[in-house]
């Protein structure tokens, strides 16, 4: 179910469907798939809201690539899809609605596994639909984009606008050294609460954030992982902390003597065919699990604190070098307000500054 989809269904609850008449399933303007002759990509493709995202070894030829896409029904692409056009640099489509209404433009890269970023500072944000989106550059000049459950947030607000200081994923210039990410667990609102979800943990990690599954099942939401071709060891950075005043549940309610507490954690494993990505439901618990780093020394502090937190082998399994290799293995760096907050379990205000994070591999 696509974005305009989810908000027509959750509009005609509250008897509001007049207002979004517009959005009728024939103005959706979409890639839904993408495909590339040979076997060029390394694994599937990296479809989000506006860019398209496909992983190439580094010592392949990306000057002459016609990518083919199928679309939402009725709509267009222009370039057409199957055109020939140089990668080396990421390239702009733009997708038309069947009743020509809406237009949307995807970024579409062709990204190597030459570059690993180590070093995070979370200088770099841009403005995207209204909140911010964090990223980092190689060397080379390849970006890596960090996600968030910004977009499902604003799902939560059908009509007028959020201010970009209010969602929960925010960049703030109280860095340990210049700028950082403020993670704040924010209320949804009657909408939210309505669906069993009143709160929205400001979170930050690698991977994908999925909005079309958010009323119907967010802990399905979050694709955990990128591509990652070395051994990790450890993850270090700087944290300050501040719990909300109220606990609450799903439904709610005050939870009495409960505390909230925030999240850092990195999660090594393999991938599939059957396992692409890991999600909500599954990311500290999947078989496929090879090593894990989880800070569990935390604490409410005004005071920029640092932590060091060391991979561990789980479920008995080692990184296999041929796999490595053959990139078999995703990497997830998650962050999160609350830590229950996929599960809408946290206090209102939890607030969370993370800044200057260090990856160390083998």
């Amino acid at each position: 179910m696509k974005l305009q989809n989810i908000i027509i269904t959750i509009a005609s609850l509250f008897t509001l469907q007049s207002c979004i008449k517009s959005e009728a399933p024939n103005t959706e303007a979409d890639i839904l798939t993408c495909e590339v002759d040979g076997n060029l990509l390394i694994r599937e493709p990296i479809i989000q809201n506006t860019e398209v995202k496909l992983y190439v070894n580094a010592w392949e030829d990306v000057k002459n690539l016609a990518p083919r896409f199928t679309l939402t029904k009725g709509a267009t692409i222009e370039p057409t899809s199957g055109t020939i056009r140089n990668f080396s640099t990421p390239q702009t489509y733009t997708v038309t609605s069947e009743d020509g209404k809406w237009k949307k433009t995807y970024k579409v890269s062709f990204l190597s596994n030459d570059a690993i970023i180590t070093q995070f500072h979370f200088e770099n944000a841009r403005t995207s639909d209204g909140y911010y989106v964090f990223f980092d550059t190689t060397a080379s000049g390849q970006e890596m984009t960090w996600s968030s459950g910004n977009a499902g947030f604003k799902l939560t607000k059908l009509f007028g606008t959020i201010p970009i200081a209010d969602y929960p994923t925010t960049q703030s210039d109280e860095g340990f050294k210049g700028k950082c990410v403020k993670l704040v667990t924010r209320s949804t609102g009657s909408l939210g609460a309505a669906f069993k979800k009143p709160i929205a943990a400001g979170n930050l990690f690698t991977g994908e954030f999925d909005t079309a599954p958010s009323f119907t099942n967010p802990l399905k939401t979050t694709h955990f992982g990128t591509t990652f071709n070395k051994k990790p060891l450890a993850l270090s950075g700087y944290y300050k902390y501040k719990a909300g005043v109220k606990f609450t549940n799903k439904d709610n309610k005050e939870v009495a003597n409960q505390k909230d507490m925030f999240d850092i954690y990195a999660v090594c494993y393999e991938v599939t065919d059957d396992v692409q990505y890991l999600d909500g439901s599954n990311i500290k618990t999947h078989p496929n699990i090879v090593m894990i780093a989880q800070l569990n020394n935390r604490k409410e502090t005004d005071m920029w604190t640092p932590f060091r937190i060391i991979f561990t082998a789980k479920n008995g399994k080692t990184i296999d070098p041929e796999k490595l290799k053959n990139n078999k293995y995703n990497l997830a760096i998650v962050m999160s307000s609350s830590e229950g907050g996929a599960e809408f379990l946290g206090a209102v205000g939890s607030t969370l500054y993370v800044d200057e994070m260090q990856l160390y591999c083998e």
